[in-house]
């Protein structure tokens, strides 16, 4: 042990912390795309492409870490991770304010913060994983919660600071949340890393891409990734412009909500997996996750559609764990190479999803076009275009649903 006054248990909250750090990364600039988009004249696809660059960023990171992460060793990444994330939201504050062109200095930062929730996003899961613990669905779940306990912490903290200092200060929120890794960073140096495969047995890429079943998980991580972020990243949009409901409530009922209730079924499931089979409770998720996204979309009524918003939370909460947890359990020799290839894939429909929603909805108001129901309802275009936008992230829960209706039998077969 490097540091005798640390224990496990210090590395636990650590890992914690880093996922809080991956919250704040992801849904930060999301709260701000309604400033974005009035002080800085930046379209819905643009403010879209920020999510896909992010992403996509991610994706890359994903990549590099599952790769090296085993030969450089988890502590170095780690710790490079959070300083990359420090360093690409005190940009978020900075460059947009000091560049002629403040989309060129909205996407650096995003760039540069992605690298670290990128690397992230493939190290803390199979660093908790690999620590002592005979429950590690339940594990894994709670770990993942801290993520929606972040997110939460992010939307509520983020509104309200707005709504007192005023939207033009906005730049200050950033660099206050930048201290929060860069305070990790120091911790992460010093509590005891244990790799998660210790006998160099870990599965090669090949003889892993050989079995069926981790080709369906695959896409079940684009499902996981693609349900959750395309609501969660619009949320707050919609509820101020889709639904014409103030800001600072529009974004507590929304995105708070959303994340509040998230963050409440990966801990309930942390501590009741024992009593509630995996792959069963994704089934129901999933079906939630379509009931929760329709009614938002379709009803007529503003708080209507933002407890459905909310509920949407719940619905997405097991969902990227769980699968971690599926294909953990299918191949516990997948080691750090099995994280990092879901993670990749969770992170291409994180990507997709919200781009998706966004693309749709600036197509809408090019068309002038929307569906009937809608015009009579006397929404305007931009109304229109945000429903229509969110109804393509109905798609990706469809797909989980019939996906986890094959697994088992995909398992099976292998």
């Amino acid at each position: 042990m490097k540091n005798k006054q640390y224990t496990y248990r210090h590395t636990n909250f650590c890992c914690y912390r880093g996922y809080i750090t991956q919250a704040i990364v992801n849904n930060l600039s999301p709260l701000l795309f309604t400033i974005f988009h009035d002080s800085y004249n930046i379209s819905y696809e643009m403010l879209g492409q920020l999510v896909l660059i992010n992403f996509i960023t991610q994706i890359l990171a994903d990549i590099w870490a599952t790769k090296y992460a085993d030969k450089y060793g988890y502590r170095k990444c780690i710790v490079i991770a959070h300083g990359f994330c420090f360093t690409g939201l005190a940009l978020l504050g900075i460059l947009p304010i000091l560049l002629p062109n403040s989309y060129i200095g909205l996407i650096l930062a995003v760039m540069t913060y992605a690298i670290g929730g990128g690397i992230i996003e493939v190290i803390i899961s199979p660093i908790v994983e690999a620590l002592p613990n005979d429950n590690k669905e339940g594990s894994m779940s709670l770990l993942h919660s801290f993520y929606c306990w972040g997110q939460m912490a992010v939307v509520i903290i983020s509104t309200l600071s707005l709504r007192i200092l005023g939207r033009n200060l906005w730049p200050l929120l950033p660099l206050i949340w930048s201290l929060f890794p860069l305070y990790n960073m120091f911790i992460f140096r010093k509590v005891p890393i244990i790799p998660l495969v210790t006998d160099g047995n870990n599965m090669r890429l090949k003889e892993l891409l050989s079995y069926r079943v981790i080709w369906l998980a695959m896409l079940l991580m684009i499902c996981a990734g693609a349900s959750e972020l395309t609501m969660s990243q619009w949320s707050s949009t919609f509820a101020e412009k889709g639904l014409n409901v103030p800001k600072v409530y529009g974004d507590l009922l929304g995105p708070g909500l959303f994340a509040l209730l998230m963050a409440i079924g990966r801990t309930l499931y942390g501590f009741f997996s024992d009593k509630l089979p995996l792959r069963i409770s994704l089934i129901g998720s999933s079906i939630l996750c379509v009931v929760a996204y329709l009614v938002t979309i379709f009803s007529s009524n503003p708080i209507v559609s933002l407890l459905f918003c909310s509920l949407c939370g719940l619905s997405v909460s097991l969902m990227w764990p769980g699968v971690f947890s599926l294909s953990s359990t299918t191949f516990p020799r997948g080691g750090t190479l099995m994280f990092g290839i879901l993670a990749i894939f969770g992170d291409i429909g994180c990507s997709l999803g919200p781009w998706m929603a966004g693309k749709v909805s600036d197509l809408i108001l090019q068309s002038g076009r929307g569906l009937s129901l809608w015009v009579s309802q006397g929404l305007n275009l931009e109304q229109i275009g945000l429903r229509t936008g969110l109804l393509t992230g109905t798609i990706f829960p469809t797909i989980m649903l019939l996906g986890l209706l094959l697994f088992k039998q995909s398992k099976k077969n292998d």
